[in-house]
């Protein structure tokens, strides 16, 4: 399993919701022109209507130039909602967004994150376990272990953007149960893992301490994958719901678990831990093809209504997870959940689960099991084909903007107006300019 799903993905929505007058507190994000003065008029239209303001950050705007963007918490704006908005508009000449948790508000976005930083306003709304474990849990009545799930609860809960990711001492036990883990697992990834992925491993055990008697670092990996692809790896106390993990996508950030599962069953855990994501889910986002798919999903998510977050998850589910790829005629894995498996790994490529072809509009009708193998696996040609169909099937999304991902900024850029197109195009045009120059060179010595 991974942070990505749960079917209570919703319990943890937030939205922006237009136009729509409210009570009690409530959140405005709006923009103003840079400039002395401007913004205390706009905090004067607050101060007329006797609203009292709990928080306000600003940042550049992103999509206007010479222009700040401004959210602000709004304790008792009671029936004024759309005075401030019409104000502000009128005054400022600014545009505004409400921001709502109310995922049953008329005409409503979903909130999603902006920047990169912005992660750390739900990197820590998990929905279950963390330190906390259900009755069932294999640890659930050793009290050492429990100790060890809040040491590394607590390190991502004090985690944030840009930091670095603390280096853990881990136990001789917990070393033991990774060793037994990563040696089993190992002996089958010639015969059973895609070709991409055992290109991959060697590299982690050559720069990144990948060895059966040694649990890898988060931070030296996040910085492998950072130089490799862009990915990086951001501490999470546990599961976190489908809209906010694939968020993090968007902006090629995974959230990996750090602590490692019980002792007394190495070969199994309820929950995603340290092995499952570093030895299931790392070395696939050091390749370039299926890091573009991972964050193609992300930005996908972004602003989709609920229903959509559920397909998503479920075509995460069936590719990023469990997925199965044909290479030179045979099946071979891809999925996190069956390299980190070494059961299901040995199990999928038999002849007793289904296989099917890898559709998105049907994959995301599939329903899945969390505690047993998989009784049906979706078949991808390839990462990029894979790609391919599901840009196809996110076209269907029902969101009046596109996204774009800034690297040089790392922030997601929504698209919903000619003068950001026409900025977008400028850019490409740049980069249309190198393709051509590189073409004519390559042309000229051939």
């Amino acid at each position: 399993m991974d942070a990505a799903f749960r079917e209570s993905h919703e319990k943890q929505t937030s939205y922006f919701k237009d136009k729509e007058d409210s009570c009690g507190p409530t959140s405005l994000m709006f923009s103003v022109k840079e400039g002395v003065g401007t913004l205390t008029g706009a905090l004067e239209i607050f101060k007329q209507h006797g609203i009292s303001l709990s928080f306000i950050e600003s940042r550049v705007s992103q999509s206007k130039t010479d222009c700040y963007e401004f959210i602000v918490s709004c304790q008792n704006i009671n029936g004024h909602t759309n005075n401030i908005i019409h104000q502000l508009k009128e005054r400022m000449g600014s545009d505004v967004l409400i921001l709502s948790r109310d995922k049953n508000q008329k005409h409503a976005t979903p909130w999603f994150p902006r920047r990169i930083d912005e992660l750390d306003q739900f990197a820590n709304q998990i929905l279950s376990y963390g330190a906390e474990l259900d009755s069932d849990h294999p640890g659930f009545t050793d009290d050492v272990y429990r100790k060890r799930r809040k040491y590394f609860a607590d390190i991502a809960f004090n985690y944030k953007h840009g930091e670095d990711i603390p280096i853990v001492d881990y136990t001789e036990d917990e070393i033991k149960t990774w060793g037994t883990i990563f040696t089993n697992l190992v002996d089958l990834y010639p015969t059973h893992a895609c070709r991409e992925f055992n290109r991959v491993f060697p590299l982690l055990q050559e720069h990144c301490s990948y060895k059966p008697d040694t649990i890898p670092q988060l931070r030296d990996i996040s910085n492998f994958l950072h130089k490799t692809t862009g990915f990086r790896l951001r501490p999470v106390a546990g599961l976190l719901s489908s809209r906010d993990f694939l968020a993090g996508l968007a902006f090629r950030v995974f959230h990996a678990t750090q602590y490692i599962r019980h002792s007394s069953k190495p070969l199994y855990t309820p929950e995603p831990d340290v092995c499952h994501e570093l030895i299931g889910h790392v070395p696939l986002f050091a390749d370039p093809a299926f890091a573009q798919f991972s964050q193609e999903i992300g930005l996908a998510s972004l602003g989709a209504p609920d229903e959509w977050i559920e397909k998503l998850a479920t075509c995460y589910w069936f590719t990023v997870e469990f997925g199965i790829c044909r290479q030179a005629g045979k099946l071979k894995a891809y999925g996190a959940g069956l390299l980190s498996s070494f059961g299901e790994l040995q199990y999928c490529l038999t002849d007793k689960p289904q296989f099917k072809t890898f559709e998105p509009s049907v994959t995301a009708s599939q329903k899945y099991l969390v505690t047993e193998y998989q009784p049906i696996y979706f078949v991808a040609e390839s990462f990029e084909t894979a790609k391919r169909k599901l840009r196809e099937f996110c076209k269907q999304i029902p969101r009046p903007f596109a996204v774009r991902y800034n690297p040089y900024t790392e922030s997601v850029e929504i698209l919903d107006s000619k003068e950001k197109l026409v900025r977008l195009s400028a850019e490409l045009q740049a980069d249309f300019s190198v393709l051509r120059e590189v073409v004519e060179k390559l042309s000229l010595s051939s």
